[in-house]
């Protein structure tokens, strides 16, 4: 097995420390296996696509738009419903 120095920012260190108890390598190395295999899965996808790189990123704008339109209308109906509907 490889070693890995991280740099972590001071406040993680903090908590870190605190709970010594942790074993933060292994948890570290399951977050980068988690990632990692995200990119795999990614990578296949993308390498059996025809969408051009334009394609792709108009479809993730409209989808970002749809989710912002769903969002936007559940947090009026949350925020601006009468106190007993809630």
């Amino acid at each position: 097995m490889v070693n890995m120095t991280l740099a972590v920012p001071e406040e993680l260190n903090r908590i870190m420390k605190h709970h010594n108890e942790i074993k933060w390598s292994e948890i570290a190395r399951r977050a980068m296996w988690v990632h990692a295999k995200k990119l795999e899965v990614m990578e296949k996808l993308v390498s059996k696509s025809t969408l051009t790189e334009k394609q792709a990123e108009e479809i993730g704008e409209k989808i970002k738009a749809s989710l912002h339109k769903r969002h936007f209308r559940r947090s009026r109906t949350i925020f601006h419903a009468p106190h007993d509907a809630v």
